[in-house]
């Protein structure tokens, strides 16, 4: 799958964690915008143009707002582009629970951490692959 640049938006607290799956990112030709918690997420998104980004990385434990919180905001966003885009839950937390919390939430699919890159990778390519409508 060629990533080339496809821009994806990271939604991380933690610097180090941040910087790991920038590299990982932009190794693969992504486009990387970085926001540190939920409510700069969910603004972000909702101030770029319509098919701006074509996948949220959200981390779920996050100062301010939550990946969860800020999952559902951008689902009820009125934007073109709201409801399809791909967002990947990352979380130390892989819990049958967890995963129904994300789910509930409008994510569309769940990486563990510490990520592996070639889980990151095909989640990635399996995400941007589904048609839209």
């Amino acid at each position: 799958f060629d990533f080339s640049g496809k821009r994806v938006l990271l939604v991380e607290d933690q610097p180090l964690n941040v910087e790991v799956a920038r590299r990982l990112l932009e190794k693969k030709g992504f486009i990387v915008d970085v926001a540190r918690n939920g409510l700069e997420a969910v603004t972000k998104f909702s101030s770029t143009q319509d098919s701006f980004y074509d996948a949220i990385l959200m981390d779920v434990r996050m100062p301010i707002m939550d990946g969860l919180s800020a999952a559902r905001r951008i689902r009820d966003l009125k934007k073109s582009g709201s409801r399809e885009i791909p967002i990947i839950a990352m979380t130390a937390n892989v819990y049958e629970d967890d995963l129904k919390k994300s789910k509930e939430s409008g994510m569309n699919a769940h990486l563990g951490k510490p990520i592996e890159p070639d889980v990151l990778y095909k989640t990635l390519a399996e995400q941007l692959s589904k048609p839209t409508f």
